[in-house]
C-alpha cells in the first residue's frame, strides 16, 4: 500500500481549544508510517464539511474534522451541531471515505478543555485514530470479499451421488426389499 493521504480540517472559532485538538490529531498522524498530512483552517464549525469535501475531492483517503461548539444562550448551538453532523455524515456516505468527527459539542469551556488534552484525553487524537482505523477497514473489506469469492470458485463441486437426497421412488424400493 502506498502513502495514505489524510486531511485535517480545524475550525478557528474557539481556537484555544481547537488548536489543542489539531495538535493531538497531527501528533497521532505523524506517529503513523506512510501518512501524508494536509491541513486547513476554516472560520467556524459550519464550514468544516465544505473543507472536508474539498480534501476528499483532492484525493485524500480520509479527513479529520476538528472544532468546538459551546452552548450559548440561544438555539444557535443546536443548528450548528446539526449542520456539522449532517454534513460530515453525508460526505462519508457519498464519498465512501472516513471522516473522524473531532467536533466537541459541550455545555461550557471547561468541558471542552477537558476533552482537548485534559482529563478526558484529546478528542483530536482520537478522531485521527478513527480515520486511520476506518481507512484500513474500508480497504480490507473489499479485499476479504474478493478473496472469499475466489476461494469459493476454487472449491471442487461435490459428486452428484453424495449430494442428492433419496427420491420417493428410491425410498419405496428400500421398503419393498425388507
Amino acid at each position: 500500500m502506498g502513502n495514505i493521504k489524510v486531511g485535517v480540517v480545524t475550525a478557528r472559532f474557539n481556537n484555544e481549544i481547537t488548536e489543542k485538538l489539531e495538535e493531538g490529531a497531527i501528533s497521532y498522524l505523524e506517529s503513523c508510517e506512510g501518512v501524508e498530512i494536509f491541513a486547513a483552517l476554516v472560520p467556524g464549525a459550519v464550514e468544516l464539511p465544505l473543507a472536508c469535501q474539498a480534501f476528499l475531492e483532492a484525493g485524500c483517503d480520509g479527513v479529520v474534522c476538528l472544532g468546538a461548539v459551546i452552548r450559548g444562550e440561544t438555539s444557535h448551538y443546536d443548528y450548528v451541531c446539526n449542520s456539522v453532523t449532517d454534513g460530515v455524515t453525508r460526505l462519508m456516505l457519498d464519498y465512501k471515505k472516513p471522516i473522524g468527527f473531532g467536533v466537541l459539542t459541550t455545555e461550557n469551556e471547561e468541558q471542552a478543555l477537558a476533552r482537548a488534552g485534559g482529563a478526558h484525553g484529546n478528542k483530536g487524537a482520537e478522531a485521527a485514530q478513527v480515520v486511520m482505523e476506518m481507512i484500513g477497514l474500508t480497504q480490507e473489506i473489499p479485499a476479504a470479499l474478493k478473496t472469499a469469492v475466489m476461494m469459493a470458485k476454487q472449491k471442487p463441486a461435490k459428486s452428484s451421488k453424495s449430494a442428492k437426497a433419496p427420491t420417493k421412488t428410491q425410498k419405496k424400493k428400500k421398503k419393498a426389499r425388507k
